[in-house]
């Protein structure tokens, strides 16, 4: 199933987990400090709340979630093909979740990532790498300083 990902900067979190909890009557899929997304299934929507105060309701990035790595690598030659500027990074870990995505730039400088989960990861994890766990070298095309939610 692929969908939509809106990530928005939220000034305070609890308010914001407390205010979509209310308008899309659900909870929560992942709550972690200054952090939660909500992976609703309608409408179909992964709504990431990122704390960032002074920030609030402004534009952290957008996204599609997709089911499988094999479907980031064929938005990864799309992307090419088409002349677009990539930033490809394999099991990286952000937004509390181990994920391989590719990151381009709308022309408004809007960020964009398509990207799919592969395990989830504690606050400990944050922006680390599964090379960078393993003491070994980032693979080729993996980038451990690439944006994360904007953090």
């Amino acid at each position: 199933m692929s969908r939509v990902q809106l990530a928005i900067d939220v000034d305070d979190i609890d308010d914001a987990v407390a205010f979509y909890a209310r308008l899309f009557d659900a909870q929560p899929a992942k709550r972690r400090p200054g952090y939660a997304n909500f992976a609703l299934d309608e409408p179909p929507l992964k709504l990431v709340l990122i704390e960032n105060p002074g920030r609030g309701g402004g534009l952290n990035h957008l996204g599609v979630e997709v089911g499988s790595t094999a479907e980031v690598a064929a938005a990864t030659e799309r992307f090419g093909a088409a002349g677009l500027e990539t930033l490809v990074e394999d099991a990286t870990t952000c937004c509390y979740a181990v994920q391989d995505k590719v990151w381009v730039t709308g022309p408004g400088g809007e960020r964009w990532e398509v990207y799919t989960v592969l395990a989830d990861a504690g606050a400990e994890l944050e922006g680390r790498t599964r090379a960078d766990l393993a003491g070994a070298a980032s693979p080729a095309g993996a980038s451990s300083a690439a944006p994360c939610c904007g953090n």
